[in-house]
């Protein structure tokens, strides 16, 4: 696998950024890639361990030591070849993962793992360049319809796996263009929505029909979720016209915080906020954009969602940004010996938070929670917190930590409770006790529903999650619906 010696004499190599003045001005991508010739080296890093535990620790089992050792080789085609028979969107994956294959990697036990990640990023790239990402439509028709609602990752990866075995797939989508929370989430600056778009061709091009602006079932009253939606499609309409349906939509609820002064104008969820600048970097006009020119910034919640605001509100001109987590901040560097191969706990700095930082704008407060939002003349002028203690597994107020934090703009990104829409009670699927679809992920039968020929797969059954993980549900289900329209399958899973 790779050079057996390798690990021991070649380190790590991170891939690039552009300078932070340069990537400021604009929401284009600013990662450099590997180069062939780095690439080469950084999976010779990949030892002969035996046990790859990156396997497992990849939510789609990606053969990473086999393409490490193609990479390695030289053999770069083949090297596609076996990442996209896990994966069918390692570019996705390659910009955005977080990369739990590389927490459990076995030279991180006591080193620095392979660099997975970017040795994904540069075999993807590479194939497109080279023209060997191409549609791969089925040779012969089922004449089976199936209907994937939702179309992210999760169901992007099914509509692809189902139309390749020769069904006749729609993918509704209730925005105006697909991808889900990868295109209206996710900032353009992280991952360039492009990528989606050539991948919507090749799902085309094999011979799926994607219906975008329609929305299946409804949308609760005063939800703020996105939804350009211009048609929608009751969900008995979809089950008389199609022989499978699979629900592959969100878990879009944001976690909402009930502080006293809720209501002043100038609090707003993330989703409310980072949408509306991907429609514009989209060529659209958004009318009253959320934007952050010039104003303190308060950003409740310290994951993915709150750096990416950061990154946001710092493009958009802020005069500065406070970040709020409520959980002490972890150590620098996990305790390998205690929690390798699993996902460690450990302080994490993304590249908005480094961008923030050096222009002098970004404060990073941890163990901090939120009692009220104060204002004037209806709108938020501060947030008063206080600072806050963990004992016996409860948080606890210090007493005399209280303080009013500036803040002209809040952006609330706690995460995400449920999926939004009513579908799931259009349907008549039964919930968990979280309120997400209910069904199992068992090699037979899997994914699907009480009700019958509907199956859920993705975060509208997960829970939020990860990208990798989406599309790890949606190949699955896609296997279980083959499995029930035709009685057995060839599709992976």
């Amino acid at each position: 696998m790779g050079k057996v010696t390798g690990f021991m004499e070649i380190e790590r190599l991170e891939e690039g950024y552009k300078p932070v003045k340069e990537r400021l001005k604009n929401y284009d991508e600013f990662v450099i890639g590997l180069d062939e010739g780095q690439a080469k080296l950084q999976a010779a890093r990949c030892m002969d361990c035996g046990t790859p535990f990156c396997n497992n620790g990849c939510p789609v089992n990606n053969i990473i030591p086999d393409f490490n050792d193609l990479v390695y080789q030289g053999d770069w085609k083949n090297a596609i070849d076996v990442l996209h028979s896990t994966n069918n969107f390692p570019e996705f994956t390659g910009r955005i993962c977080p990369a739990p294959c590389e927490a459990a990697c076995v030279v991180n036990v006591n080193g620095d793992a392979v660099g997975i990640k970017s040795i994904e990023h540069a075999i993807i790239d590479k194939a497109w360049s080279e023209g060997w990402v191409v549609a791969q439509p089925a040779k012969h028709k089922t004449g089976k319809k199936v209907a994937v609602v939702g179309s992210g990752p999760a169901g992007m990866a099914a509509a692809q796996q189902l139309a390749r075995v020769g069904h006749d797939v729609t993918l509704f989508e209730k925005n105006d263009r697909i991808g889900g929370l990868l295109r209206y989430g996710i900032p353009d600056f992280k991952m360039e929505k492009s990528h989606i778009d050539r991948r919507a061709k090749q799902l085309e091009a094999e011979g799926v029909t994607i219906r975008t602006n329609v929305m299946v079932g409804e949308l609760p009253k005063g939800s703020k979720v996105t939804n350009w939606a211009k048609e929608t499609i009751s969900p008995a309409q979809l089950q008389k016209d199609f022989d499978a349906v699979l629900l592959t939509g969100g878990s879009e609820q944001s976690r909402d915080l009930p502080a006293p002064g809720r209501d002043l104008a100038g609090i707003h969820f993330a989703m409310e906020f980072l949408p509306q600048q991907n429609k514009v970097n989209g060529g659209d006009k958004v009318k009253d954009q959320l934007r952050a020119d010039g104003k303190h910034v308060v950003v409740i919640g310290g994951g993915d969602t709150g750096s990416d605001c950061v990154g946001t509100s710092t493009r958009h001109g802020a005069a500065g940004v406070v970040q709020f987590e409520v959980m002490p901040m972890p150590p620098e560097h996990e305790n390998k010996p205690l929690v390798w191969p699993y996902w460690p706990l450990k302080l994490r700095t993304s590249s908005s938070h480094d961008e923030s930082a050096e222009k002098g704008l970004l404060k990073r407060e941890f163990a901090i929670s939120t009692k009220e939002f104060v204002g004037e003349n209806g709108k938020v002028t501060g947030v008063k917190t206080v600072r806050v203690e963990w004992k016996d597994g409860k948080m606890v107020e210090v007493a005399g930590t209280e303080e009013i934090i500036k803040a002209d703009l809040v952006l609330l990104a706690m995460g995400f409770v449920n999926p939004v829409a009513t579908i799931l009670e259009g349907f008549g699927v039964e919930k968990d006790a979280r309120g997400n679809a209910k069904a199992t992920t068992e090699f037979t039968g899997g994914y699907a529903t009480n009700v019958p020929k509907v199956f859920a797969a993705g975060d509208i059954r997960r829970g939020q999650s990860l990208v990798v993980w989406a599309i790890r549900e949606g190949r699955q289900a896609a296997r279980s619906v083959d499995e029930f329209l035709m009685g057995a399958s060839d599709l992976p899973r």
